[in-house]
């Protein structure tokens, strides 16, 4: 069925929220009255409208620090990828990549403006009208208000991960004072707040959804899970993905990679999915604009801008010994083999170490197919290779040349945009964190079980051509001559075993911790893992010393992080000066800033 629009004329005349700096205590230009939407047409279109801040960017600009997928908060800021391109393109990221972030950069207000200041004030009024609407029946009017209060949760839980405890919790009754409302909260005042909406919603969606794109109750049950373990709440989240595993609605695609094919958009692995369209409208604003820097900027391919680019630290975790398992303790000791400062005119032989497949699937390394594009030449496909490391951007959210203007945008700069939607929360998410909570229990055969089903699917599909030359100078672009690759061999040399046992609780937890990495790598998450296994008692990982010694190392790579040192402070963004100026004596800087 066709998927959510997120587009729509109703919206585009409403624009009911404003995205200034007075939004919250001032009506809009150009709003229409409330009652123009007093019923199930007029609340769905408003609806529509709240769907599209989850994406994290409005339809009048493209907010890159605001993206669902975190890449700069999750991933830059984390041991999995740089920020890649110029050191002076987008320097606010700079900051976060180096974790000496100012409580005036640009980025976090992004993230603070659309989730709390757009997103949360949308959902709130859509909730208000939804009480003053006389027509809808009880049922109808139950489920719009789980799903506007599974879109809050959502929008709470993103400012949170960012954030943390210092952010204003506004119900849809205190909006008129919402100007007062403080951001010191309570012990888990704030995850109960975002647990109780997910609560009404999984008690209230249905499980399955007429359009793609709505969540059900296992979406905010998934969800509701995600935030339990933010806090190592095993207890609590154990249940919910429990009744997600046991409902028997998902499963996992037979290919790793097909999470990330706009032709398995929606398939069955997927628990809630951000929908994107090209083409629909100018510049493709109903795609992800959020990662709109983050395609191959090079020669060859030639789209903007060369962000997001994966870490060498990132590829040496999927080095594996020989039974195909991860080198937890030496991984890091020496570098995969990388171009990093040699001519893609000159010689380079690509690593023959034994590696899990997903890295080609993950990272486009010299002298393998990357996708359908050609063979990655290298040097001259990065935008600058001392600033942004060896590797191009991530390959996850890319498509295929076959696709280019047909699911790729054809008009506006950001060319990368494409059709691809984000698969938010996925089943192999939720087999994952159940494997987490398996170790801290000491229950090695589920640990066995749900890691292991990770593992074997990533063996099922690899990436296939063996490139025979060395030498790559443009005239190779795409495929060199006939027989310079062997598509019937693989790409690499591949290799990823089963688990068989664990000696401890955490060898256990290790095992999950490194496969929750390798499996969403540069997907936004690997920050906010290690800032919460940081307070672990089984698998405890030091967050600082893991960052640091990145930092240390990225240093054999490329002169970037310049002595940088991640501190306590450091795990959360600063309060925008903005929104703090705005409510004098009422919001409070995090500590540090």
């Amino acid at each position: 069925m066709k998927k959510l629009s997120i587009i729509s004329g109703i919206l585009l005349m409403a624009l009911f929220i404003s995205c200034s700096k007075s939004f919250l205590d001032q009506v809009p230009q150009g709003s229409t009255s409330d009652n123009v939407f007093y019923n199930e047409k007029g609340i769905n279109a408003l609806l529509t409208g709240t769907y599209a801040m989850a994406k994290g960017s409005a339809l009048w600009t493209v907010s890159w620090g605001a993206s669902i997928q975190n890449w700069t908060y999750g991933s830059v800021a984390s041991d999995d990828a740089y920020k890649g391109s110029e050191k002076t393109d987008q320097i606010p990221v700079n900051e976060i990549e180096s974790w000496t972030v100012t409580t005036t950069n640009g980025y976090p207000a992004d993230k603070w403006r659309l989730n709390i200041g757009m997103g949360v004030n949308r959902a709130n009024t859509v909730l208000n009208i939804i009480t003053k609407t006389t027509d809808l029946s009880e049922a109808t009017a139950t489920e719009l208000k789980a799903e506007t209060r599974f879109l809050r949760g959502l929008f709470y839980f993103e400012a949170w991960l960012v954030f943390g405890d210092k952010i204003p919790l506004i119900p849809e009754d205190k909006v008129d004072v919402a100007a007062t409302i403080t951001n010191e909260n309570p012990t888990d005042a704030v995850l109960n707040f975002i647990i109780a909406d997910l609560k009404y919603a999984w008690e209230n969606l249905p499980e399955t959804q007429f359009q793609p794109g709505r969540p059900t109750k296992y979406a905010a049950m998934a969800l509701a899970a995600r935030a339990y373990l933010q806090e190592l709440k095993y207890a609590e989240a154990k249940p919910l993905l429990d009744n997600i595993i046991n409902s028997g609605k998902y499963s996992l695609m037979t290919n790793f990679f097909d999470n990330y094919r706009i032709e398995k958009n929606n398939n069955a692995e997927s628990i809630f999915e951000i929908q994107s369209c090209v083409n629909d409208i100018n510049e493709s604003l109903n795609g992800e604009m959020g990662i709109g820097l983050n395609w191959p900027h090079g020669s060859d391919i030639g789209m903007c801008c060369g962000f997001h680019q994966p870490s060498q630290n990132l590829a040496n975790a999927f080095k594996v010994d020989a039974n195909g398992l991860p080198l937890f303790d030496t991984f890091n000791n020496v570098d995969l083999a990388n171009d990093q400062g040699i001519a893609s005119e000159a010689d380079f032989v690509p690593a023959t170490d034994l590696l899990d497949p997903r890295i080609d699937w993950t990272m486009g390394r010299r002298g393998i197919p990357y996708l359908d594009w050609g063979i990655m030449r290298g040097r001259d496909w990065i935008r600058y290779q001392p600033y942004g490391g060896p590797y191009l951007p991530c390959e996850k959210p890319f498509f295929y040349k076959s696709q280019r203007n047909s699911l790729s945008t054809t008009t506006g700069w950001q060319t990368g945009i494409n059709a691809n939607n984000y698969r938010y929360i996925r089943y192999s998410h939720v087999l994952l964190w159940r494997a987490e909570i398996a170790a801290y229990e000491g229950d090695y055969s589920k640990v066995l079980d749900y890691v292991n089903q990770i593992r074997n699917r990533a063996g099922n599909e690899v990436v296939m051509g063996k490139v025979k030359i060395t030498k790559l100078p443009p005239s190779v672009y795409p495929w060199g001559a006939p027989g310079d690759v062997d598509f019937t061999q693989p790409a690499a040399n591949y290799k990823i075993g089963a688990y068989t046992s664990f000696a401890s609780k955490d060898a256990a937890m290790s095992a999950v911790q490194w496969e929750l990495r390798l499996e969403f790598a540069t997907e936004g998450m690997r920050f906010f893992d290690l800032r919460r296994w940081d307070k672990a008692t089984v698998g405890r990982v030091d967050m600082a010393a893991v960052l640091n010694a990145f930092a240390r190392g990225d240093e054999r790579i490329r002169d970037v992080m310049g002595g940088a040192t991640f501190t306590e402070k450091a795990k959360y963004m600063p309060i925008p000066q903005t929104q703090i100026d705005l409510q004098p004596g009422v919001l409070k800087q995090n500590s540090g800033y």
